[in-house]
């Protein structure tokens, strides 16, 4: 018979995750860097007293807001290309559904994420606790069963020897790359502290490491004779090649093919910006060098990515009724996507393989230089619309530049939602893979300050700059408050447009009036003047404002010098977004309205609708 010990579930748990290991940079470290915990009366007796034991083996560490602490795990995994991760434990009911949100940005983002929310009691007999949810109809349901539809693995603990398999499920999602995201294992309060005979060997420490499927042969072989017959051959990068860490094979494949290579919003920095074949940002938010060559291209190479609507002009702007699209991706539902020929593999195994059965191809040398030159062209509309002004009210572009040239390419940026991950996409010059960090697959509000956080967290060498507007900012900045307790410093760039600024020119556009957007536009009594600097400092950053942008760049390069997170502000221009690049997105715009505006705009989008080329 085998050797047990004795241990309540929530220490079993605590003791289990502690023992989980990986392998970074040539070392065996812990899997999970720590456990995120706000503590409540579904927790604290059970997991919070486990965690106290185990807290120099497994860190804890007290956020703020329970959806942010989760965001500030998020990042931290995305940071590290998924092979450490966190976990985060909060209370039944507000606690638990908190942390919906950030459940469905690391689902739709495919990023590892451990959630450990209390529930009510197994045996009923106290029902209804305390914020529990009761439905009328069903017993078993409880406020956690709203992590169903954001988790890729859901599992309640009501008897303490269910965390055994639920363990052993869990890691096999958040560790396999394909089914990669996050998992809920909601622990039943009382069971928490039920006590059970477990087998030692559940406690073994265990080494995961990055599973790599190399391509089926079949697959590979007509991917092959695809990319022999492409005379405009082009590549897009998503976060895929990030988390597989290929930006060498990337590079290795695009130089010997002559292929020009483009970025989503996640595969941002799998090449550097300077490199010649990297025509950077692609879709909606792209640059002209990208777009132009995805109008022409007739074998479309999509590495690591969703193909998202930004990504594909809402799948107008690939205009070749020719064209042939290759799914080279790890996850058979996005590799088979619009009837792309699939390649099923890792992304690093797959340019290596492709790489190796290319030899000797080449594309079109007018091609390739074509691309060069739309890429120093569209370098030149970079240089414009970001150079220094001494406008009254600057533009965000004018932010962006200054930032880049005090920060340069080595710093790590991380944006989230409005109208910066548009001009970023565009103008950031990224350098080092993972150097770019933007949460647009769910485009969440209020990621920013705790994605900075986690970032930092998990790079704490580099400089951490989060880029942010004031509408994300006031939905949640209270992690600026646990960057300052834990030493975590970052650089917070408050861009303050005085509204949602994005969505009111989305507003413009569809031909809509000006309308709850900007605070000026919004029912109101009195306009609200918000002096974000002094938040700011009530939660103990540096901070200043800046009146242009020659302050700014110096405010910026004190940030550097502080000893603690700094939140540097400066009024922007709403109504100004970077004309150059870009392509169409179908937004529907209303059939009948009595606005003229609209009906005009509606006109404009049915003629845009039939660019979209789906079936052929």
């Amino acid at each position: 018979m085998s050797n047990t010990i004795r241990l309540t579930m929530a220490q079993a748990l605590t003791r289990f995750l502690a023992a989980q290991m990986t392998i970074m940079d040539g070392k065996e470290v812990p899997i999970f860097a720590g456990v995120w915990a706000i503590f409540g009366h579904g927790n604290v007796a059970g997991i919070g007293e486990a965690l106290y034991h185990i807290r120099d083996e497994l860190p804890t560490y007290r956020a703020h807001n329970e959806q942010a602490m989760a965001h500030a795990a998020i990042a931290y995994a995305k940071a590290s290309f998924r092979q450490r991760m966190m976990a985060v434990t909060s209370s039944v009911g507000p606690g638990a559904t908190n942390m919906v949100t950030a459940a469905a940005l690391a689902h739709v983002n495919r990023l590892p994420l451990l959630l450990l929310p209390g529930d009510v009691f197994a045996n009923r007999i106290p029902d209804p606790v305390l914020q529990q949810v009761e439905s009328f109809a069903d017993g078993t349901v409880s406020a956690n069963d709203c992590f169903r539809p954001v988790s890729r693995y859901f599992d309640r603990i009501t008897r303490p020897e269910q965390i055994i398999p639920a363990l052993a499920r869990a890691m096999t999602v958040l560790t396999d790359p394909a089914e990669c995201g996050p998992v809920t294992l909601a622990l039943c309060q009382d069971v928490q502290a039920e006590a059970y005979d477990y087998p030692e060997s559940f406690f073994d420490r265990r080494v995961w490491s990055l599973r790599r499927p190399r391509p089926d042969r079949n697959e590979l072989a007509t991917a092959v004779a695809a990319l022999k017959s492409a005379s405009k051959p082009l590549l897009i990068a998503g976060g895929g090649v990030i988390f597989s860490q290929a930006s060498k094979e990337l590079a290795d494949f695009a130089e010997a093919a002559g292929i020009p290579v483009c970025e989503t919003q996640g595969g941002k920095s799998s090449l550097p910006d300077a490199h010649p074949l990297n025509m950077a940002a692609i879709g909606v938010t792209g640059t002209s060098a990208a777009n132009r060559l995805a109008q022409e291209a007739d074998v479309i190479i999509a590495v690591g990515t969703r193909l998202q609507d930004f990504t594909t002009g809402s799948w107008s702007l690939f205009q070749n009724s020719a064209k042939t699209f290759i799914g080279l991706n790890v996850q058979t539902f996005d590799a088979a996507k619009h009837r792309a020929l699939p390649l099923v593999a890792d992304a690093k195994e797959g340019l290596l393989e492709l790489t190796a059965a290319l030899q000797g191809y080449k594309a079109p040398a007018s091609w390739t230089e074509n691309a060069k030159s739309g890429k120093t062209e569209w370098q030149k509309a970079v240089a414009k619309v970001t150079g220094p002004t001494n406008a009254a009210l600057p533009s965000d572009a004018q932010v962006i530049g200054a930032v880049q040239r005090s920060f340069g390419a080595d710093a790590t940026v991380l944006h989230a939602a409005g109208g910066l991950p548009g001009e970023m996409h565009k103008l950031w010059q990224a350098g080092a893979p993972g150097s770019y960090h933007a949460e647009y697959g769910f485009s969440c509000m209020g990621y920013e300050i705790a994605g900075g956080l986690g970032t930092k967290m998990a790079k704490p060498d580099d400089e951490v700059v989060v880029m942010i507007g004031d509408g994300s900012y006031l939905m949640l900045n209270s992690e600026i408050a646990t960057s300052v307790m834990l030493g975590q410093r970052i650089t917070i760039m408050l861009l303050d447009n005085r509204g949602y600024g994005c969505i009111n020119r989305l507003q413009m556009g569809t031909g809509g009036a000006n309308f709850n957007n900007l605070l000026k536009d919004s029912k109101h009594e009195t306009l609200p003047d918000i002096d974000f600097a002094a938040h700011a400092r009530s939660l103990g950053a540096i901070s200043e404002k800046v009146a242009s942008i020659a302050d700014l760049e110096a405010a910026l390069i004190r940030a550097k010098a502080n000893d603690r997170t700094t939140v540097i502000v400066i009024d922007t221009d709403p109504l100004i977004s970077t004309d150059e690049g870009g392509t169409w997105w179908d937004v529907a715009v209303p059939e009948v309205s009595q606005r003229s505006q609209v009906n005009a705009a509606r006109r404009e989008y049915e003629q845009k609708l039939k660019l979209q080329r789906v079936g052929d």
